[in-house]
């Protein structure tokens, strides 16, 4: 018997119970191995969801709570990347502590009862510095990356028989009990080979004979590479991948990159993908013969310190995805992606067993039947097509909205349709509070703000110099974003003239007699740089310092380890009154290596050197600033708020939080209100923020902060005033959810035995973000025709008694951490007149 309402407890015990059945289900395996239709784990093919975690994008005190709300979400497998530079910084020294704890990571995976697939790479892209290379590898004699080169692939052979005997001693592969079912090795190289030429296809078979010849004893896959030689199994990765088809019939359709949003870029909007067109991507791959599916990103996380690549990649690597950047599962797109999952392993019987039977059913329209000798039967029907449509199936009709698909677990009955979303919504903001300054215990002061100048032009011992320009990376090494080029000219009486500077980029800024004269950045799109520059010159020496910055290395393409730097010329004088023009391109340049606040280890804060007095410099370029300061109360997640600020580094306590640059703007243009998840999504499809910064909120991990005396440390580059920085709070204003009596039943409540008979009817589901929350309020409550967004709702023309939709909702919600309403007329009493149209309830409720 369906009871109207369900009360806490009885959530609760059935929350234990699915629980229970998930933890059940994951037991790992002494053999891996595949067929054409699937994974096979001890014997049994197997429907799996992974989604991409990177652990070093996150810290390892929000590793569990990130896997565990993967595994809430339904995923059975946890991928990432295996990140050589960061744990070979250095040849042969390597690093594997904090967030670089690869083992600890995957024992943490383990814990929590998933799989894991371990892509080593080890070249990664990923918006990854370098791609994931270290940048000594640049320097070894004779070496070309990935191509079939001996030096190159001694040093990857090495690298990659490390991360595997890493893995061997911990007994983590499910050859030895562990949980790592899969290994990768390259990466979406297929896409750049016909540039490597005759080196290309000898490469990649040494690479596939190398990874297979460790004995890991799980399947080895490679992405994007349509000839993966056997026993490797080739993969696809993009927003779709239902007409993928792997290179042998012997081997399963698998899915490694699903891509569920998008990077974001200084200088660029916020991309984001509708969870409607990722369920309806998902959905079409199962549809047609697909058994492993990753999203990349579950959780994007953070790129800490400079690990972004690009160039020109955002701190944030929030991606759009499930789990948002503060490790918050971001609704309706978890919840719906989490419905969907239930729906295709209701299917898993049925799948696994035998490939689909396809037919059209018309324009757009298409079923997919898997019916087993033994009875089980699960059927997709799908609607490619962005207008809503009918299908007649088995002599039944079914409502098919556009670009969906609807999963019928038993062939009859739909347990879910990708574009129906019956999990609940909800409404993130960011509360601004002021920094609170930690207060000195001996004087009762707070300490504010204290700085330090960085000298403008060569100020170290290291310097050098050579005739002509040097490219950056080449010499740099990446040691640092920062390298001073400098020299100095003659004017007889000084004059009006135009410094013309050309760049392979990323930025620089120029100084005429230690004075900036102006600046020039590139983009993503074109990070070569050309300036003119209008300067004066004094009569006698005038110097010419040029600050050149990288913001990330090249991390795609062909060749990109190539891609240069700097400031490579020509570096021209055109003097106004004459006419003339000096080439200074030829001429003897000193140059520095990084900045002499970095070499004095001022990102600790704990130099002796910094000022108080007299007034603290604002809006000036080249300064290190630091303060005290006292962490915001809770356990919500923290930001940084750099409004104020213009371009550079932070440090908390010595941790770098990332490059920061909310000066760098959005275009202005190609934005959208609300994005139509109907049709093919692509990056630039659905973008937000619009002439806003590009990032202006920089995360902050609570395992980074104590109560008080936290130290702050910036490198402001570009000019800027500390003390507009503030902290910005991360919370859940408001939950929503918005139900149709068309909408199917939840799948917690699906079961195949009703069969053809009376399908329960929908039910609207609250639940507040933190176990610590109850419902507080109800903030809106409508049955008819309500429209609108969580935040935004209103009441449509059809619409039942207010008051009386209020008091029902409020009596069933309010003081509960979750609750439970049946979509159905006889509730909330019919609403007249509806002239035959679908009716709804809609509910935004408050949680404190």
């Amino acid at each position: 018997m369906w009871r109207r309402f369900w009360s806490e407890s009885s959530w609760m015990v059935a929350a234990v119970v699915l629980l229970f059945l998930g933890s059940a289900a994951t037991a790992f395996g002494a053999n891996v191995s595949y067929d054409h239709r699937a994974l096979v784990i001890d014997g049994k093919r197997r429907v799996l969801f992974s989604g991409s975690i990177h652990y070093p994008r996150s810290t390892p005190e929000m590793w569990p709570d990130l896997i565990q709300k993967s595994k809430d979400g339904g995923l059975d497998v946890i991928e990432t990347y295996v990140f050589w530079n960061i744990h070979e910084p250095v040849r042969n020294q390597y690093d594997f502590e904090g967030r670089k704890d690869l083992v600890k990571f995957v024992k943490t995976v383990a814990n929590a009862g998933l799989y894991v697939h371990l892509r080593i790479g080890p070249y990664v892209c990923a918006e990854w510095n370098y791609g994931g290379f270290p940048l000594w590898l640049h320097f070894i004699p004779g070496i070309q990356l990935r191509t079939d080169n001996e030096p190159f692939k001694a040093e990857m052979q090495q690298f990659t028989a490390k991360i595997v005997e890493m893995m061997k001693q911990e007994s983590l592969y499910a050859s030895q009990g562990g949980p790592i079912i899969l290994s990768q090795i390259e990466n979406e190289y297929g896409n750049v080979a016909p540039q490597y030429g005759a080196g290309a296809k000898p490469y990649i078979n040494w690479a596939a004979s190398m990874a297979t010849s460790l004995g890991t004893g799980v399947p080895w896959v490679m992405c994007q590479q349509a000839d993966a030689p056997d026993p490797i199994i080739n993969t696809c990765n993009g927003f779709y991948c239902d007409q993928f088809t792997p290179n042998s019939n012997n081997k399963p359709k698998m899915w490694t990159e699903n891509w569920t949003g998008w990077f974001l870029v200084f200088g660029g909007a916020v991309p984001y993908r509708p969870a409607k067109d990722i369920a309806f991507a998902v959905a079409r791959f199962f549809m047609r013969g697909g058994t492993f599916q990753n999203y990349y990103m579950y959780h994007g996380g953070t790129n800490f310190g400079r690990t972004t690549g690009g160039p020109f990649i955002s701190t944030s690597y929030d991606y759009d995805a499930p789990i948002d950047e503060y490790g918050i599962p971001r609704q309706p797109k978890w919840g719906h992606l989490q419905d969907l999952h239930k729906a295709i392993k209701l299917c898993e019987e049925a799948l696994i067993a035998t490939d689909p039977t396809i037919s059209s059913l018309g324009p757009n329209l298409e079923s997919a039947v898997y019916k087993t000798g033994s009875g089980s039967c699960a059927a997709f029907l799908s609607n490619t097509g962005t207008s809503d449509a009918s299908i007649t199936f088995s002599g039944k009709t079914y409502e098919l909205p556009g670009w969906s698909v609807s999963i019928l677990p038993d062939c009859k009955n739909v347990a879910l349709n990708t574009a129906k979303i019956n999990s609940i919504s909800t409404v993130p903001s960011f509360v601004v509070e002021s920094l609170k300054y930690t207060v000195d215990a001996s004087d009762g002061v707070s300490s504010q703000w204290s700085w330090i100048n960085e000298p403008v032009g060569i100020s170290k011992a290291d310097a050098f110099s050579r005739a002509g320009l040097l490219e950056q990376i080449n010499t740099t090494a990446d040691k640092s974003d920062y390298m001073w080029y400098s020299l100095s000219v003659d004017s007889q009486d000084g004059s009006q003239a135009v410094l013309h500077v050309e760049s392979l980029g990323h930025a620089f800024h120029a100084y005429i007699n230690k004075k900036l004269a102006g600046s020039k950045a590139g983009n993503y799109d074109d990070s070569k740089i050309r300036a003119d520059i209008s300067i004066t010159l004094v009569p006698g020496k005038n110097t010419i310092d040029l600050l050149s910055l990288t913001v990330g290395l090249q991390n795609y393409g062909a060749h990109y380890d190539l891609k240069g730097a700097g400031i490579t010329g020509p570096v021209l004088l055109k003097i106004s009154s004459s006419g003339s023009v000096i080439d200074l391109s030829t001429r003897q340049w000193t140059y520095q290596i990084g900045l002499k606040g970095e070499d004095d280890d001022l990102p600790s804060g704990k130099s002796s050197s910094w000022k108080t007095q007299p007034n603290l410099p604002k809006n000036q370029p080249l300064i290190w600033y630091k303060t005290q300061f006292d962490a915001p109360e809770g356990n919500d997640p923290v930001a940084l708020d750099f409004t104020g600020l213009g371009k550079g580094e932070a440090w908390v306590n010595g941790q770098s939080i990332g490059r920061y640059w909310p000066t760098n703007l959005a275009p202005s243009s190609g934005c959208v209100q609300a994005c139509d998840y109907r049709g093919s999504y692509s990056s630039a499809k659905c973008l937000k923020n619009c002439g806003k910064p590009s990032q202006k909120l920089y995360h902050v991990p609570h395992s980074w902060l104590q109560s008080s005396g936290n130290t702050l440390v910036l490198f402001e580059e570009a000019g800027g005033d500390p003390t507009q920085l503030s902290f910005a709070t991360r919370i859940v204003t408001s939950v929503c959810a918005h139900v149709s009596e068309s909408h199917p039943p939840q799948i917690k409540t699906w079961t195949k035995t009703t069969e053809t008979g009376t399908m329960p009817p929908p039910v609207l589901s609250l639940r507040c973000p933190s176990p610590n929350q109850a419902i507080s309020s109800i903030k809106f409550a409508s049955f008819g025709t309500p429209s609108g967004t969580c935040g935004s709702f209103r009441k449509g023309n059809c619409t039942s008694n207010t008051s009386d939709t209020l008091a029902i909702v409020r009596k069933a919600c309010v003081g509960m951490k979750s609750c439970s309403i049946e979509v159905r007329a006889d509730t909330f009493g019919k609403p007249q007149p509806c002239g035959g149209g679908i009716r709804s309830l809609a509910v935004e409720a408050s949680c404190a």
